[in-house]
């Protein structure tokens, strides 16, 4: 990777979008990733800096390679892209001004686009204004919708519980959204992109956002098109960094499962079994799935035995049982047993064992099944790769999975939400002070002065600053 310049654009502020691509990036130290100012992105209520992106990609220079968040320009960011009502015509006239300054560039483009989630419930921190009040309702509609008609474009006589000009304006910017994803396949058949990959978040079995799904793979195939449509969201961008790193390289990853007889289960806000999301997963990040044998990575997927836990929403579910054998390849763990946040059982038998840092390629528990993944196979990829490997930057990049997916998600978190109606920074780092001696004793590193935030102001993120 020796000299290779790849300009990322994060899909919003938060931090396992924007600074874990600088974390992972840091563990070679001839990688250069470039990313626009922080203050550019978007955040839960303000959207990106379109403009301010702009002129930042202009003023790069010799990018090999840009990976790209398409509605971070289309709409402002993914959450924007549910909410804003700018018409088909003014987001195709932008993203036709963005088409053409990244053409200038002579660069592979790596683009993500989201296929328009449906969100299960009446909370509209991340929707439209009417979504607190008709959310499910939208999504019962969606999903009898899709599976009376699940082949054709007819819709059937379903009727939802929801007044006309809240379900118009919904169908409305839905259809906008997906026509947008049909212009970016055109671009794709002009051999525009390098790859292409649009994201499903938050599935279900049946749904409009499950038959956009559908007609988009079959416009794939039928013209043979160099894009993909995948589970997932947030990881996205760093499963293209680790696609535009290992492309051409070959790398053979075997997946090994704690629960081998229940990969076929399907985790929390998917649509895929385990075993498809995992082998998913290896071939978007442009390496082969392999038995361990003729592997040159291991990747233990920690998972779930009939259903996926959820340890904020009350899900509990039994943990990792088993003894650990630590693989004698290069290995990193995705923790999948819960939707959000580590295995307890898991980390604590893995602690136990002696962590051979040169083989060790990383630790991920974060969110979704597809987030995990993504983001773990991100690091491992750019850690197996170096030339000029920095352990402690990979160190700390560990220190702050841990502390966030282990120590906050799967055991802070719930605490804090159950004494307060809003984050406290203090309770929080008193807290997480057990958790940093345990990390500091392995990892070597002086944790004392980590600091804590609370990026978007709510309990379910928190960014990890470790100096």
């Amino acid at each position: 990777m020796a000299g290779l310049n790849i300009a990322f654009i994060p899909i919003d502020n938060r931090p396992v979008c924007y600074t874990l691509a600088q974390q992972i990036a840091s563990i070679d130290r001839e990688l250069a990733l470039f990313l626009p100012p922080r203050e550019m992105l978007g955040s839960l209520k303000k959207n990106a800096d379109i403009q301010g992106i702009f002129n930042w990609l202009e003023t790069l220079e010799n990018v090999d390679k840009i990976i790209v968040p398409l509605d971070t320009i289309a709409y402002g960011g993914l959450i924007p892209s549910r909410r804003s009502n700018e018409t088909f015509d003014e987001i195709k006239a932008r993203m036709e001004k963005f088409r053409s300054l990244l053409e200038k560039k002579s660069a592979k483009v790596y683009a993500f686009s989201s296929i328009m989630r449906i969100s299960n419930n009446n909370i509209n921190e991340e929707e439209k204004e009417y979504w607190n009040l008709y959310g499910e309702k939208i999504f019962k509609y969606s999903y009898e919708l899709h599976k009376n008609a699940p082949d054709t474009d007819v819709k059937t006589d379903v009727k939802a519980d929801v007044p006309p000009e809240i379900i118009q304006d919904y169908l409305k910017t839905r259809q906008r959204n997906f026509e947008i994803n049909k212009m970016y396949l055109k671009w794709c058949e002009q051999g525009f992109f390098d790859t292409l990959v649009f994201s499903k978040d938050d599935c279900a079995q049946y749904g409009l956002n499950v038959g956009e799904a559908q007609v988009l793979e079959e416009s794939i195939k039928a013209n043979s098109l160099n894009a993909l449509v995948k589970t997932g969201a947030d990881e996205i961008p760093l499963s293209l960094l680790s696609r535009a790193l290992a492309e051409g390289r070959g790398i053979k990853i075997a997946p090994v499962f704690t629960q081998k007889d229940y990969t076929g289960r399907i985790s929390k806000y998917e649509d895929v079994s385990v075993f498809d999301s995992v082998k998913g997963q290896i071939e978007l990040a442009h390496c082969e799935a392999a038995d361990v044998s003729g592997a040159d990575i291991v990747l233990v997927v920690n998972n779930f035995k009939q259903e996926q836990g959820e340890l904020v929403m009350g899900v509990d579910v039994e943990g990792f049982d088993g003894e650990i054998e630590l693989p004698q390849k290069p290995y990193l763990i995705a923790d999948i047993l819960n939707a959000n946040g580590s295995d307890n059982s898991f980390v604590k038998k893995f602690f136990e064992k002696q962590i051979d840092w040169d083989k060790f390629l990383g630790y991920a528990g974060w969110n979704t099944t597809g987030n995990t993944l993504g983001s773990a196979l991100c690091c491992a990829i750019v850690k197996f790769l170096a030339n000029n490997p920095d352990t402690n930057a990979f160190k700390k990049v560990q220190a702050v999975r841990f502390l966030d997916d282990w120590a906050y998600q799967a055991n802070v978190r719930k605490d804090l939400k159950s004494r307060f109606d809003k984050p406290d920074i203090e309770a929080l780092k008193t807290l997480m002070q057990p958790f940093e001696k345990t990390l500091a004793d392995k990892t070597g590193l002086d944790l004392s002065t980590t600091q804590y935030s609370y990026p978007w102001e709510r309990f379910f993120e928190i960014e990890v600053s470790i100096s």
